[in-house]
């Protein structure tokens, strides 16, 4: 008898330590959950996980806002049953780390990988990304990161990383899915590098710094006003002398194109968008979140890179 009950004191204590480590095992099933944050992000999760995953986006509304998404208590549901979680980090969607507190979900983190502050091990500290140089996230950084083609493939090859850990029956499915969206990534890339090659150092002006590494890598300087683009982005209005100042690069002709954010319109924007189309200034349309009827990371970037094409080549 005091065998069988101290038997049953340990694994009781065991439970208790168990309870006490907070410590989660991801489990093991052949078709892993993946919850992304956006619709952005969930394509770049289906690309790579195909057949062999259960792919949910949070926020997939075209035309709305993703910086005022706020997720439902089925969504904070969805986030802590996952096993794997894809998604923006910083600021940007921080409701999902918050509800992951108590997950077992491996975390894709694509600000942590481009800053190099991740502890996952699917995080490559040999990224030599600018914005290595910096510390913090979104506050050191460009929180638009799904705009950063060379991250968007390590985001998928930390996908395939993870899903391979829970899935690992399909572990090479999941990698050769992700070289193949890599290779695609490198096609667009070449893209934006011929288009540096004609138009390196040509001024656009951007609504909001959306698609700031899209732009450098094209090899193009956006001279947007820094506080328009500020006010933009933080919900808030221009002051007038800003979009004057807009305005002035837009009567002037000193830009190429107007990069305008559809996804982020208040009056301000409007205004220079009317000023760009009565001066002939080309208009390139940007989106934060995929648009409607399209589900592809790659044809989505492509359509916008074709934008920019034009737009440069007139």
């Amino acid at each position: 008898m005091r065998r069988v009950l101290a038997t049953v004191l340990i694994a009781l204590l065991g439970v208790v330590v168990a309870a006490c480590s907070g410590e989660k095992t991801p489990r093991t099933t052949d078709r892993p959950v993946v919850v992304a944050s956006t619709d952005v992000w969930a394509s770049v999760a289906r690309a790579v996980g195909g057949e062999h995953a259960e792919i949910t986006a949070l926020f997939n509304s075209p035309g709305a806002d993703p910086h005022e998404f706020e997720p439902s208590m089925a969504d904070t549901a969805k986030i802590e049953d996952a096993d794997v979680l894809v998604f923006n980090g910083g600021h940007y969607d921080a409701y999902v780390e918050t509800a992951a507190a108590s997950s077992a979900a491996l975390k894709v983190d694509a600000t942590a990988l481009a800053t190099g502050e991740t502890g996952d091990e699917h995080a490559d500290h040999d990224h030599d990304h600018a914005a290595d140089d910096h510390a913090g996230h979104d506050h050191a950084i460009n929180e638009h990161v799904f705009y950063d083609l060379p991250l968007v493939g390590r985001v998928a090859d930390a996908t395939a990383d993870a899903l391979a850990t829970i899935a690992p029956m399909h572990a090479q499915y999941y990698r050769d899915r992700a070289a193949a969206f890599n290779d695609g990534i490198a096609g667009l890339t070449a893209r934006l590098a011929a288009i540096k090659a004609r138009h390196d150092g040509a001024e656009v002006a951007a609504t909001e710094p959306l698609s700031t590494y899209l732009l450098e890598a094209a090899g193009l300087v956006d001279v947007a006003p820094p506080a328009f683009t500020a006010a933009v982005e933080n919900g808030q209005s221009p002051s007038a002398a800003d979009v004057a100042a807009f305005g002035d690069l837009i009567s002037g002709r000193r830009i190429a194109a107007l990069v305008y954010n559809t996804q982020a319109v208040d009056p301000a924007t409007r205004t220079v968008l009317e000023q760009a189309r009565a001066a002939s200034i080309p208009v390139v349309d940007m989106t934060e979140s995929l648009p409607a009827g399209v589900t592809d990371y790659l044809s989505w970037q492509s359509t916008q890179i074709d934008r920019l094409e034009e737009a440069l080549d007139r």
